[in-house]
């Protein structure tokens, strides 16, 4: 552990953040790890210059040397053994697949502990990247390519060396078998070749923003060629595969659970990397029908960590036995990353919506201030930004370097980007249909063409404005409900659609939808992986993350501004600008955020003194406190 897992896992959040159920998308660790670039060694000039380092710093020097001993968020001297136990998320409920680099089935969570990459990331810092699989990389000073030196020592669970060969390949069947995103990651990857056994050469197209492309190359997931030759890539299956990293699965019961168990002569074992991490011997997901049951099985001891998501049970249901014995352990820790972007996302492919004043006027209406009050018990704050929570997220008005920034594009963008602070969602009184937003929301609505005629917002053709919002959970039920109300006092033809999760997961795949719910993880360091969420790269690429299908030539522009960013400082300005825009432009309804993340776990664990900063270090730095463990069994707590 230690280090960025592969999953394909982005979030569509029930109450605040990380979701409990998943919108697919392909191994997101790749974006992750495409989020670590490389400008260290700022003092390089001359192109040919070429470096050779244990790892790599996207804004400024590495935190850790090249002979670190542990990461300094660890406790080097933790236990090593025992089972954490935690709630499984799947778009159905379920899983059917152990591949979770294609487009067919609902992979189980937790694969990602069964891959290993070139390069991992440190969770104390926002943009470096460290050498794993390879030992070191060289690269010249305009990133052009970058070879990996591989270690010799390194090989898959059935103890076949991991060889250049098998990057070769990684690279190859993800492209042509892989989900659809892969090719919007690997575009500027000219070629891969085996240069020896253990060193492999990326080569990046000319005129390639390269920035980036070294980490990207770095972030690839490893997998095994030689078994692969007589499999088909492109199936899922529940068949355990051969893998690249230090777990396996084992004990794979879909519907119930699956659990992943070290494999106990993992070549890395005692990398500094893998050094107080990675501590408990097996980690199981259990996995259950819906939230309800999932939560009296927690309060029951069927599964041991639980990250809470739903405010009105964090306010009201902590109050069972084990809890006021000091068993259960409630806290809230601080989440130091971009607290993500939830909202109703609007599908502006469909016609109806391409008028920023029909989805500005259905986002008025949404009431966050009764619905904090009167469901969420006033414990979140309402989103405004893509990037909540963090110094890139737009404020007052534009100045400056954002200011020259936006400058060139002007006619392309209303005056007011320039006039007035960024778009920031109406502030509703207290009550479900608050009137004045309501008078607001309609006179956009007849701005726009869409007239009241018996009732219904009607276009001059008589087309009647009509909108569903779609969801595969009951969980958002008493949020939406209320809101479609709302949409109806404005003359929307509004509905709320709950279907199954197997046809909601195809038909986001296949952006067969007006609304829906959906929370995507922000990066604290952005790239050129922005394309497949807010640029017409990913907006008809099926699964991609553009839920709105937003394809719009300044967005695009400003995505390669970021990505070409030599400091953070001018990344985050250029971010800032890119918010700013995209708020601009109403394509979604954003919903709530709390910066902390929400924990109740049975007290049988310890942990380090420190948290990392980015991430909770649950799974990677907590360990089984086996004298807390054995206690609990002997009060009959736990079986």
């Amino acid at each position: 552990m230690g280090k960025s897992q592969v999953r394909a896992i982005t979030a569509a959040q029930t109450d605040r953040q990380t979701g409990t159920r998943t919108l697919f998308l392909a191994s997101l660790s790749i974006l992750l790890l495409a989020l670590w670039t490389t400008l260290a060694n700022a003092q390089e000039t001359s192109p040919d210059t070429v470096t050779k380092s244990h790892g790599i710093s996207t804004f400024g020097e590495l935190k850790y040397p090249a002979d670190f001993k542990h990461w300094d968020y660890v406790n080097p001297d933790a236990p090593k053994g025992g089972t954490i136990s935690l709630r499984g998320t799947g778009a159905s409920g379920t899983f059917d697949s152990l591949n979770p680099f294609i487009l067919k089935g609902e992979p189980a969570q937790g694969l990602g502990m069964m891959y290993d990459s070139l390069l991992v990331g440190s969770s104390d810092e926002p943009d470096s990247a460290y050498g794993y699989i390879a030992e070191t990389l060289e690269y010249p000073a305009d990133r052009q390519w970058v070879i990996f030196n591989m270690r010799p020592e390194a090989t898959f669970s059935d103890g076949v060396p991991i060889t250049a060969d098998d990057v070769v390949f990684s690279y190859d069947i993800l492209m042509e078998k892989g989900h659809p995103v892969y090719k919007i990651i690997y575009k500027d990857i000219e070629s891969v070749e085996a240069l020896s056994p253990n060193r492999v050469k990326f080569t990046f197209k000319e005129g390639a923003n390269t920035r980036d492309l070294p980490i990207v190359a770095g972030g690839l997931t490893i997998l095994a060629k030689h078994y692969y030759q007589d499999r088909d890539f492109g199936e899922s299956t529940i068949d355990v595969p051969v893998t690249s990293g230090g777990y396996t699965a084992s004990d794979i019961k879909p519907g119930k659970s699956i659990t992943y168990c070290k494999i106990a002569d993992y070549w890395a074992k005692d990398l500094p990397h893998n050094v107080g991490t990675g501590n408990f011997d097996c980690y199981r997901y259990e996995y259950f029908s819906d939230s309800t049951v999932a939560f009296e099985a927690f309060k029951a001891g069927a599964f041991l960590f639980h990250e809470e998501f739903f405010s009105k049970i964090w306010a009201t249901g902590y109050d069972f036995p084990a809890l006021s014995k000091g068993w259960v352990i409630k806290e809230s820790i601080p989440d130091n990353r971009p607290t993500g972007t939830q909202g109703f996302w609007i599908n502006m492919r469909k016609a109806k919506f391409a008028d920023p004043r029909v989805r500005q006027a259905i986002g008025m209406v949404f009431n966050f201030e009764w619905s904090n009050k009167t469901l969420f018990y006033g414990i979140y704050e309402r989103t405004d930004s893509f990037w909540e929570n963090s110094p890139m997220q737009a404020e007052g008005l534009p100045q400056g370097a954002e200011l020259a920034l936006l400058e060139p594009f002007r006619d392309q963008l209303p005056e007011t980007l320039f006039t007035e602070p960024p778009f920031t969602p109406t502030i509703s009184r207290i009550d479900q249909a608050d009137r004045k937003a309501l008078r607001a929301a309609g006179k956009l609505l007849d701005d726009a063409g869409w007239k009241v005629v018996n009732g219904k917002r009607t276009n001059d053709k008589g087309e009647v404005l009509s909108l569903e919002l779609l969801d595969d959970s009951p969980a958002f039920e008493r949020i939406i409900n209320p809101y479609v109300e709302n949409l109806k006092r404005l003359g929307i033809d509004a509905k709320y659609a709950l279907i199954d999760q197997a046809q909601y997961q195809q038909r986001q795949e296949d952006f067969d939808f007006d609304i829906i719910p959906g929370r995507l993880v922000m990066s604290l360091s952005p790239g050129e992986e922005l394309a497949t969420t807010f640029g017409t790269a990913g907006a008809n690429s099926a699964g991609s993350s553009n839920f709105s299908g937003i394809s719009n030539p300044v967005v695009d522009a400003l995505i390669v501004k970021v990505a070409q960013a030599k400091s953070r400082a001018e990344m985050e300005t250029a971010v800032r600008a890119l918010d700013r825009v995209l708020r601009s432009l109403h394509i979604w309804v954003p919903n709530w955020f709390k910066p902390e993340h929400n924990l109740a776990y049975w007290d049988v664990f310890g942990r380090p003194d420190t948290k990392p900063l980015y991430s909770r270090g649950v799974m990677d730095t907590w360990w089984m406190d086996q004298e807390k463990l054995d206690s609990l069994k002997a009060k009959g707590a736990l079986r």
